[in-house]
């Protein structure tokens, strides 16, 4: 991958998405070749990689703030006490949960937590970002707007430096939305590997009208569905 692409891995449950994100993050050994993050070989989970997952994965102990903090004193030992604090602080901002940070996860919806767990994600600062269905257990209205929101993080200010992020989904939608990159999973391989032909900034209304869209939509789709429809019609 290149450094500031967004690459989403799409493919059936059990295709083993989650278990090549567990080879990236450093958790498993791959069977062959090496994984490399900035010309380092990865050999166990790192700074340099942040992890953001389905579940919230909270410290129900601790606060919205605390939860972020916690992370940071982790990824970031360099910072003082009241450092972690401005920077919790800010990406709580940046998520839309300013004023949330005193509140325990009970206290938050299933959508504000998740939004914690971004913040936290995103304030740790490492290179790649690696997330694992982070929006599959999002209503979905909230899963449109945490969508947007990513977006809106991982694109930036104007000049500014984007995270390589790697996105497990099942959605060939949200793929589509997020992705420079399209990489279609079966079991035991990779079966297609698509650049998303759609400029950038996107919006998701204009996209339902973009013929492009439509086009590349159905031609992942046939492939994604493939195998289904084979064995629903060859039993």
């Amino acid at each position: 991958m290149q450094a500031g692409e967004f690459a989403s891995v799409i493919g059936a449950s059990g295709c083993g998405k989650s278990t090549l994100l567990a080879v990236l993050e450093g958790l498993l050994p791959p069977t062959r070749g090496t994984v490399t993050v900035g010309g380092d070989t990865v050999v166990g989970p790192g700074p340099e990689r942040s992890v953001m997952f389905q579940q919230y994965s909270l410290f129900p102990w601790m606060t919205a703030r605390g939860n972020v903090e916690f992370a940071l004193e982790q990824a970031r030992p360099e910072l003082s006490r009241r450092d972690r604090r401005i920077v919790a602080d800010e990406y709580l901002e940046k998520v839309s949960l300013g004023g949330f940070g005193h509140r325990f996860p009970k206290e938050l919806s299933g959508g504000q937590q998740q939004r914690v767990a971004i913040a936290r994600a995103l304030a740790e600062d490492g290179e790649v970002l690696l997330m694992d269905e982070p929006f599959g257990a999002i209503d979905a209205r909230n899963r449109a707007v945490l969508q947007d929101l990513l977006l809106e993080l991982w694109e930036g200010e104007p000049g500014s430096e984007r995270k390589t992020v790697v996105f497990v989904t099942h959605d060939l939608e949200e793929a589509i939305l997020l992705s420079d990159r399209i990489i279609m999973m079966q079991p035991g391989r990779i079966r297609a590997d698509f650049r998303v032909p759609l400029r950038r900034p996107r919006h998701r209304l204009e996209l339902l009208q973009d013929p492009d869209y439509v086009a590349f939509r159905g031609e992942l789709a046939q492939i994604f569905f493939e195998n289904e429809y084979q064995e629903v019609h060859s039993g």
